[in-house]
């Protein structure tokens, strides 16, 4: 039956209620695609407008044809009624019929799934934050979720990549397309094994403008709480919080500089209940996953010899720049150069921007 699931969705004119309706009205997808005009008409509610523009379009389907064009692109799947099919997304008013997908979902721990969205044009600040949020629940089996868009998203694929976390990239688009284009190395990585790339669409589906939102409410659908990292009033980011709320799940907001105007939207969803993040643990919390984090390397700071343990005391509170560093500790140029190698070698420090330095 899987091939009437997957001509049903290849029909760019009808969207999944319609296709649900019929399924829960036939209680069979090959009788609710192969339904006659009187059939339909008999549907309480139906659209007729909605049932003729159905059938104009099914009449062009082949559903061998489309199966076969599926598997031959080495794409899986799982229809809505596959045992497998995620049951969270399942729970949703609004389902996708189908769910394709490319690397392993089945790696995926879907008992453990966290969205984190935000701006796509985001702050270095709020990058940061979701690094070290994520970083925290480093070695856990948490899936992270989220939208493959440029900005916070694809932060938080790669931090999730990098800390050895699952993770999940929903799509606005079809296989047949990567975008933006400068994540195809990401949609790369995570199916070669950091998890699975999903779509509700058809391979030859375009990444249209109105498709974006509508996979949004696929990022909250299958996560247990969504994550909101930074979002102007007007965001996509904002959207998928709305939906997180009305599909009763937990929604959390990662606070930013009130002088960022993609902070206004985070602030609003925290006076109006939003779980503020600061720390991994609050998420732990606000899910009540008895999941502890790894804890992080603690470095020991005893072995370092005088002017390291300066260089650590100095950026202790906040990063600064090589000048900073070198005026609030006295060392000179070329022994602070050393300094700062041996120390980033340890893991103790790192490099961010330019000539900036922060402790691990």
């Amino acid at each position: 039956m899987d091939k009437f699931w997957i001509a049903f969705s290849a029909i760019e004119q009808v969207d999944s209620p319609f296709v649900q309706r019929l399924y829960n009205y036939f209680g069979d997808i090959e009788r609710a695609f192969c339904a006659t005009q009187k059939e339909l008409s008999q549907i309480e509610g139906l659209s007729i407008k909605k049932a003729e523009n159905f059938l104009k379009h099914r009449d062009k389907i082949d559903p061998n044809k489309v199966l076969e064009e599926v598997l031959n692109r080495g794409i899986k799947f799982y229809t809505f009624e596959n045992p497998n099919y995620p049951q969270m997304l399942k729970e949703i008013s609004n389902p996708p019929v189908v769910l394709y997908y490319k690397g392993n979902i089945e790696n995926c721990n879907l008992e453990r799934t966290l969205a984190v969205v935000g701006s796509r044009k985001a702050s270095y600040n709020a990058k940061e934050s979701v690094e070290k949020v994520i970083s925290e629940l480093e070695g856990t089996d948490i899936c992270i979720v989220s939208g493959l868009a440029s900005g916070i998203d694809s932060t938080a694929h790669r931090c999730a990549l990098k800390h050895r976390l699952k993770t999940i990239g929903v799509i606005a688009s079809g296989f047949d397309y990567t975008y933006p284009a400068s994540n195809k190395d990401l949609y790369k990585e995570i199916e070669d094994g950091g998890g699975a790339v999903v779509t509700e669409y058809y391979p030859t589906f375009e990444p249209l403008k109105f498709r974006f939102p509508e996979r949004n409410r696929i990022v909250s659908g299958i996560s247990f709480g969504t994550l909101v990292a930074e979002a102007s009033l007007k965001s996509g980011a904002l959207i998928t919080a709305n939906l997180t709320l009305e599909q009763g799940r937990e929604l959390m907001c990662i606070p930013g500089l009130i002088t960022n105007p993609n902070t206004e939207g985070i602030y609003k969803l925290l006076k109006n209940g939003a779980t503020m993040v600061t720390c991994a643990n609050d998420i732990l919390e606000a899910l009540n996953w008895e999941i502890q984090p790894v804890e992080q390397l603690k470095m020991d700071l005893s072995d370092l010899n005088t002017n390291e343990k300066k260089v650590v005391e100095v950026l202790e509170i906040e990063e600064k720049g090589f000048d900073e560093i070198s005026n609030q500790t006295g060392i000179n140029t070329n022994d602070l150069l050393i300094l700062l190698t041996t120390l980033e070698l340890k893991g103790i420090i790192k490099q961010t921007t330019g000539d900036r330095y922060k402790k691990f």
